[in-house]
């Protein structure tokens, strides 16, 4: 029944132009965004549905037909006849969007073997390339990534932020899976040892930061992300789920990484991970930063939104990074909690909850809800396995 729910919103926001966010025509949901589509994506892809994998087809088209001149991957694009306006990101751009979108266009082709269409965009996912190598700025294999530069555009991380760096990772080695690039292979080493230099406990490699890396304490999950001011040490769900997907650090690491995330999801009444942990409230230091970042209305009240409220969609992630690590039975649990949030209100799929009282926030039907459990129901079946 949940699968089938979730199938069925996945095909009401399937446009011919692609993936819509929300079934709902709420605000801005009711576009193609990039890093939604794509997440809708691999999911249909695991389902194997084809009106669905065709809409995923169409979503990267959309998005490769209105990259900038300089190769920035739009944020989300207008899919009515009135509205076919195109948004690279409103306060700032939206770093993942390139990401998300080199890592659509190598999925799609390796899962369907349709080489051609990934032949038509490689040079658009050259330029986005040398467009993330140029963002790096002091071409040290980081990029930079400006306040509200990612999905949690209202949240506190800036600068070196995690997440982006090893989505960056994922895309360069999904491309080069299929394109063999050596100058890409020695690009994923540098990033690599970047990421463990400056993000893992017991570094004794040259850092960017090396006061600020000293004054903090990594134990059992990585630093969300640093600049030139210190680190942001909260923990991201997100960023640590693509850690665990991506296999990074060695296995003692990885084991505490899980025992604390499994822990903290059990300790919520929703039994799911909040997506950033521990929740700031207004006496924090970094409350005026927060309570700032928003374009329209506040949305990060303490243990909703990216202020500790849960996500289907990030818990979907954590679930695949349990499975890579042969987690299979606690990936079994979590997918249940997902889809127990999913059916609120007769399967409204709402966008996040509140970890503390359960109540549910954001926008209803949101397609990257349902992608989550399609994602790990199918992962969990059929042991799919991405590049």
């Amino acid at each position: 029944m949940h699968y089938e729910k979730s199938i069925e919103l996945l095909l009401k926001c399937s446009t011919e132009k692609g993936f819509v966010a929300s079934a709902q025509d709420i605000s801005n949901y009711k576009r193609v965004w990039a890093r939604d589509g794509v997440i809708c994506g691999l999911s249909a892809l695991a389902s194997g549905h084809r009106e669905l994998i065709k809409t995923f087809k169409n979503t990267l088209l959309t998005l490769a037909k209105h990259q900038h001149e300089v190769g920035t991957i739009p944020s989300n694009v207008g899919v009515s006849e009135k509205d076919e306006s195109v948004s690279y990101g409103g306060l700032a751009g939206r770093v993942d969007a390139a990401t998300w979108f080199v890592i659509g266009v190598c999925q799609y082709a390796n899962y369907t073997n349709d080489f051609a269409f990934f032949n038509d965009l490689k040079s658009k996912i050259y330029k986005v390339l040398q467009l993330l190598n140029a963002w790096e700025f002091n071409n040290k294999h980081l990029m930079y990534i400006p306040l509200s530069g990612n999905w949690a555009d209202e949240y506190i991380t800036d600068g070196y932020v995690l997440y982006d760096q090893l989505l960056r990772y994922w895309a360069i080695q999904s491309f080069n899976y299929l394109e063999n690039d050596q100058s890409l292979s020695n690009k994923l080493i540098q990033i690599k040892n970047q990421i463990k230099a400056n993000f893992f406990p017991n570094s004794n490699k040259e850092k960017f930061h090396d006061r600020a890396y000293n004054a903090i304490k990594i134990d059992s999950f990585l630093p969300c992300s640093f600049s030139p001011s210190g680190y942001k040490t909260n923990y991201d769900a997100f960023a640590n789920a693509l850690l665990l997907i991506l296999d990074f650090g060695d296995k003692k690491f990885k084991n505490k990484l899980i025992d604390y995330s499994l822990e903290l999801a059990e300790s919520t009444k929703l039994g799911l991970l909040p997506a950033f942990w521990p929740i700031i409230k207004p006496n924090d230091q970094h409350w005026d930063l927060l309570k700032d970042n928003c374009k329209y209305e506040f949305r990060n009240y303490p243990y909703e939104f990216h202020n500790g409220g849960s996500w289907a969609m990030v818990n979907g992630f954590f679930g695949l990074g349990l499975l890579k690590q042969g987690k299979t039975e606690q990936a079994k649990k979590i997918l249940k909690n997902i889809d127990k949030v999913n059916q609120v209100e007769d399967y409204k799929f709402y966008e996040n909850f509140n970890t503390k009282t359960t109540e549910p926030n954001g926008v209803p039907y949101c397609a990257w809800s349902a992608a989550a459990s399609v994602l790990l129901t199918q992962s969990i079946k059929q042991q799919i396995k991405f590049i």
